[in-house]
């Protein structure tokens, strides 16, 4: 099966710092795929790299690659990584609190040139998400978590994407509207997105995609079918019970192991 996107070998740093050691990640054509992580383990900048703002945090790629349907993006700008098809849902939401949730909305259109597509694309994801179009006047600053993150997904599917990379999807939301977003994740990729996942909460994660990596202190420290990690006594420790130092320790353990 052809890759969306694949990431071999990637290591980054921070000036002397390093952020990312040798890691690998495959995400298969409409494939559904989480990275596991608690805070500092690599997650931001994974997300940073993939889509192209690393820099403005005077991060650099030191080895390895990032490739697209066979083209190398490691190097690419954000606009060129967008208008090839990779849309993001940033942590935080990052919307403008002073724009309507039409005009945020019509944001993640501003790399696509089809007025009458973007309209088009605006009705469906209306109708992805019909607690928007009563909304739509509103300010985006005005509205409930829960509801700006649909604004947020909603954005990036304004770009028509074929790989969306959803940055902490979960952060600071209710139980019940976390599942509604993981479903209707299910159902955008369904329709042929594929959805990298980046999350801390290991339990939704892995009950929705298909295969996951565990990044701990910048190294990818586990991987495999997510039915079968969700069963794994060490993921169940250290994301679903455990705490940070137990993460640090399995993290040096696997270190030495692969050593």
């Amino acid at each position: 099966m052809s890759s969306s996107l694949k990431i071999d070998g990637l290591s980054v740093s921070y000036g002397p710092i390093p952020a990312l050691r040798n890691v690998s990640i495959e995400v298969p054509e409409g494939g559904f795929v989480s990275v596991l992580g608690s805070n500092g383990a690599g997650k931001t900048t994974l997300v940073r790299t993939i889509t192209g703002v690393l820099y403005l945090q005077k991060g650099k790629v030191t080895s390895g690659s990032i490739t697209r349907d066979g083209q190398d993006m490691t190097k690419l700008k954000t606009r060129k990584i967008v208008t090839g098809g990779v849309a993001q849902v940033p942590e935080g939401r990052m919307l403008f609190p002073q724009l309507t949730v039409e005009e945020n909305l019509r944001c993640g259109a501003a790399s696509r040139r089809d007025l009458a597509g973007i309209n088009d694309t605006l009705s469906e994801v209306f109708d992805l998400f019909p607690q928007l179009p009563p909304l739509q006047n509103q300010l985006a600053g005005l509205l409930s978590g829960g509801e700006q993150q649909m604004v947020a997904v909603g954005r990036a599917l304004m770009a028509k994407p074929s790989l969306l990379v959803c940055d902490e999807l979960s952060l600071g939301l209710a139980p019940l509207i976390v599942r509604d977003l993981f479903l209707l994740l299910d159902r955008i990729n369904k329709e042929g997105v594929a959805v990298l996942a980046i999350e801390q909460n290991a339990r939704i994660a892995l009950q929705h995609s298909t295969y996951a990596y565990a990044l701990e202190v910048g190294e990818i420290v586990l991987e495999g079918p997510s039915d079968e990690l969700r069963e794994n006594q060490e993921v169940q420790d250290l994301y679903m019970g455990g705490g940070g130092d137990s993460r640090e320790a399995y993290a040096a353990i696997r270190r030495e192991v692969n050593r």
